[in-house]
This record gives structure tokens, C-alpha cells and sequence, in this order.
């Protein structure tokens, strides 16, 4: 009787420690500057800066996604590094200087 109250005890805290263990990974899914969601693509702002920072390499800058997400200075220069490059005309609106500085 005892061993059957100790396996179930330890079944139970098992089964509660593989619960929290496994709970579901929260990563964000980007293709270039569109987050899946729902089965659809939206464009979000954290796939936007991550798709700036990608094509700010191909030009030869040294700059990571998440330095353009925690520094707006920084995604203002890339954005005038980068200049008039088609692929950044949403991820860089504001930024540019033929924008005006409308953000």
C-alpha cells in the first residue's frame, strides 16, 4: 500500500515537472519583414527590424536585429546607410530623408 502511494506521488510530481517543462515555445516565425500568424502573413515590427538588419549586411553594416529594436537612433542611421533600397520602403518609413521625418 505504501509503494503504491509513494509511485503515485512521484507520477504526480512527475507529471507536473514535465508540464512545465515542455510548455510551448513562444518563437516568432518571420518571412523577410512578415510575421506567419493564423496561417497568414502580417507585417509586424519585429519581423520589419530583423529584415532591415539582414539587409543592412548584404551593404556591408555590422548591426544586429535586436540593436535596431532597442535603439531608434540606430535604425535611423541604417535606414540613411541603407538609402533607397525597395525592400525597406515600410520598415524605414520616417526614417529616410526624402520622408521628412514623418514617423
Amino acid at each position: 500500500m505504501k509503494t503504491l502511494r509513494v509511485l503515485t506521488t512521484a507520477t504526480a510530481v512527475l507529471s507536473v515537472a514535465n508540464l512545465f517543462s515542455n510548455g510551448a515555445v513562444a518563437a516568432i516565425d518571420c518571412f523577410n519583414q512578415f510575421q506567419y500568424s493564423g496561417g497568414r502573413l502580417i507585417e509586424t515590427p519585429y519581423c520589419s527590424d530583423g529584415y532591415l538588419a539582414a539587409i543592412a549586411r548584404e551593404y556591408g553594416a555590422y548591426v544586429s536585429a535586436d540593436a535596431i529594436r532597442n535603439n531608434p537612433n540606430k535604425k535611423e542611421r541604417i535606414c540613411r546607410f541603407v538609402g533607397y533600397d525597395w525592400r525597406l520602403t515600410n520598415a524605414c518609413s520616417g526614417y529616410r530623408p526624402q520622408d521628412n521625418n514623418r514617423r
